[in-house]
């Protein structure tokens, strides 16, 4: 009913730019000039420069990473795109929004490859995409899938763009429009009204990307107060994707509940990868929500990987309202953890293991297990035609395996964090993975240009490998807390 609903709104005013407001209740103004780092969403330079090397050298698992990457259709230099003014998803004619992803897909997967091969075509082709989508692109429509639509396609557009933003033909004024006045209006709308409904009638995913898409814009836009937007909304916000309620029960075995368990595998497995994504998004400027809230979110993926992987995990009944405010209202109780498929995967797992346990040193067993066992991750076109294998950008393996840091001072526990260095930063002095401790806020990028996502030390290979090589496993994560089980929590 409120995807027939959200249709006509849809066809008027989508196009419409972004007002003034505050970053509580408002949609942002864009303010130029914030200076935050890039590129500095998924990959940073540094990220980049360490892909690259590895696969210069072939070093494992980066080799078969980047192997997995070329022989994606995507990745292809010949790719040819097909904007569109107006894309619909879930209402509208025509049904075109797969044009889009298959795109942006393979805009970013060329991106990507040039950056690692140094091959100029795909810088030019991921551009000559990005460009014609940017000169062409005026609004996205249709019933309310056309929140997801722009808020998947938007954050992904955003780190396709970043990857080519200083090449000499990158039409990026245009790019940073598209990006304000096209996908960021409805993702920041959904997170104020939820598309007219009670609070809790969407799952979490949907607020999950409208998060993502409005980290992207705040940092591919230089926009302070953008990001602050999503910060704020990722910890505190009322809907169901903000952390606490996605992730509502924290056991003292290290599991937390992850809500969407009670639908079904595949939107709980997209929701992990989506705040996964903002995760690292804000890391990339020096904003901590992996730990946030006694690292909150790795117990939500712990739980998710686990389960994934067929183990038994516990479920507290869940009921939440749903309808229309004002108009047909109602309830729906998960009343248990939802049946899973173990062969079932996505490329969400390398990501989030080597923040953990590589960049802070903690154990994350289950979450291992699962990034080994989708080794070595492809992207867009490895996992089926359907929308639900373009949700992630993917290419993992490549991307984020890296060598564990060498910290003095840091403990293993769960609220364990290095010690501040004399830049304010935590890592080590090589230019560690660090990131500003204390109270964290969307801030500009370090003094003396630090690299908040910089590889770290060189000591140790990497514990994700190709198909066939087994990771490396801790023992099982014990994130203890003071109280048994509990909701909510404090920041």
């Amino acid at each position: 009913m409120l995807k027939a609903a959200g249709a006509a709104a849809g066809a008027a005013g989508i196009g419409v730019g972004a007002g003034v407001g505050t970053t509580a209740l408002g949609s942002p103004a864009f303010a130029a000039g914030s200076a935050f780092a890039h590129p500095g969403l998924l990959h940073t330079r540094t990220d980049l420069d360490r892909m690259a090397a590895k696969v210069k050298a072939g070093a494992r698992p980066y080799a078969a990473g980047f192997a997995k990457l070329t022989a994606n259709r995507h990745a292809q230099s010949g790719w040819r795109a097909n904007p569109q003014a107006t894309v619909y998803r879930g209402e509208g004619s025509p049904q075109n929004y797969a044009v889009l992803y298959n795109d942006i897909h393979a805009a970013y997967q060329n991106a990507l490859r040039y950056h690692v091969s140094g091959e100029t075509a795909h810088a030019d082709t991921a551009v000559a995409i990005l460009n014609a989508w940017s000169g062409k692109l005026t609004s996205v429509q249709g019933s309310a899938d056309r929140f997801l639509a722009v808020g998947l396609y938007g954050y992904q557009f955003a780190n396709a763009a970043e990857l080519v933003r200083d090449h000499g033909d990158f039409a990026l004024g245009r790019a940073q429009e598209v990006m304000r006045d096209v996908f960021h209006p409805l993702s920041d709308s959904f997170l104020r009204d939820h598309n007219g409904a009670v609070i809790s009638n969407y799952w979490p995913n949907w607020d999950l990307t409208a998060i993502a898409c409005v980290l992207a814009t705040g940092i591919f836009c230089d926009d302070r107060a953008v990001v602050d937007r999503a910060v704020e909304y990722f910890k505190h916000g009322d809907g169901m994707g903000s952390v606490k309620h996605a992730i509502p029960v924290v056991h003292d075995d290290g599991l937390a509940e992850w809500v969407e368990a009670g639908r079904d595998q595949g939107h709980a497995l997209l929701g992990v990868g989506l705040m996964g994504t903002v995760c690292e998004m804000a890391w990339s400027q020096g904003i901590d929500l992996y730990g946030y809230d006694d690292n909150r979110f790795l117990k939500g993926a712990q739980y998710v990987a686990k389960w994934s992987l067929g183990g038994g995990v516990p479920y507290t009944a869940n009921t939440r309202k749903k309808g229309a405010i004002g108009g047909w209202s109602g309830s729906e109780t998960a009343a248990g953890a939802a049946g899973v498929d173990p062969a079932m995967t996505r490329p969400i797992w390398a990501m989030i293991a080597n923040h953990y346990t590589k960049r802070r040193g903690l154990s994350a067993s289950y979450v291992t297990r699962a990034a080994a066992k989708a080794a070595p991750e492809g992207g867009g076109g490895d996992y089926g035609p359907n929308s639900g294998g373009y949700d992630q950008l993917g290419f993992g393996t490549l991307a984020f395996t890296r060598e564990r840091e060498r910290v003095e001072g840091a403990g293993s526990g769960a609220g364990a964090a290095p010690s501040a260095g004399a830049s304010g930063a935590s890592g080590d002095a090589s230019g560690g993975d660090a990131r500003p401790q204390g109270a964290v806020s969307a801030s500009p990028s370090p003094a003396a240009g630090r690299d908040l996502a910089a590889t770290g030390a060189e000591d140790m290979v990497g514990w994700a490998a190709a198909a066939g090589v087994s990771a490396v496993a801790g023992g099982l994560l014990l994130l203890r807390r003071r109280d048994r089980v509990r909701r909510g929590g404090a920041e």
